[in-house]
């Protein structure tokens, strides 16, 4: 059974009949719609994050500053959720996706960022053969820490960790991601054991929006303050609850 939430309201429950069953965005916009036509508008739903690509004028005492954390997402949705819910001001650190979100103080933000030699990196993504790369992308692009020796620790969600998590994730299968997990670069593969491998090849991806706000947070603030490593075997960071406070979330979230 997969429950589906608003905030901190489960508004219904969809019987998975098969590991395949696949609940799409279009899905999910319209049981929104239907449900705000009934109960009245979703104060804590997020829009779509958008696109500002003029840059933000930045007071230069901020910018002679410069963060110790920075948490890297894979979409610029969930980078969008942490910074609604005020995840970096409560952990003093920088947020940005992969996708360069937000836009309008990504430059300015990264120019801070190197300006501390013991900054540490938290990356989290999706389980799929995009998200697992995450790492590697950041080491290997000039746009990011390129030639760098700072410390960049994966706080998952990696196939290691929905192996021996084994409940509550909503796995999903698509000849898609097979095929894009055969064609990882062998850099990324020789990080992943041979389990987590055929996991991959087999099709098999989590995504994070399949995880409450609550459980995504708890997973970073886990991650943060435990200072996991890339070769860390701690899956227990996704048994964590979900508490029951209100928080933003983004409309695909499930």
């Amino acid at each position: 059974m997969l429950p589906i939430y608003l905030g901190t309201r489960q508004i219904g429950r969809i019987e998975l009949l098969t590991q395949d069953f696949l609940i799409s965005q279009f899905q999910v916009k319209d049981w929104l719609d239907r449900w705000e036509q009934i109960n009245g508008s979703i104060v804590k739903s997020l829009p779509s994050p958008k696109q500002e690509n003029t840059p933000a004028t930045v007071n230069t005492d901020v910018t002679a500053y410069s963060f110790d954390r920075l948490v890297v997402c894979d979409s610029a949705s969930i980078a969008q959720l942490l910074i609604a819910n005020n995840f970096h001001f409560e952990k003093n650190c920088a947020i940005l996706s992969i996708t360069g979100y937000p836009q309008s103080i990504f430059d300015t933000t990264m120019q801070m960022l190197r300006r501390n030699p013991d900054l540490k990196v938290y990356a989290i993504h999706d389980c799929n053969p995009q998200g697992i790369g995450l790492i590697h992308n950041l080491r290997t692009n000039a746009n990011w820490f390129l030639n760098s020796e700072i410390v960049i620790i994966d706080i998952g969600l990696t196939p290691r960790q929905i192996i021996a998590t084994k409940r509550g994730m909503f796995i999903q299968s698509s000849s898609e991601s097979a095929q894009a997990a055969k064609q990882l670069p062998e850099e990324i593969r020789q990080n992943l054991s041979t389990e987590e491998l055929a996991w991959l090849e087999s099709g098999k991806f989590v995504e994070l929006e399949s995880l409450t706000p609550q459980r995504i947070i708890k997973v970073l603030q886990k991650g943060i303050a435990g200072s996991q490593t890339l070769e860390s075997d701690d899956s227990s960071l996704l048994l964590v609850g979900d508490t029951g406070n209100d928080m933003y979330v983004v409309q695909s979230f499930g």
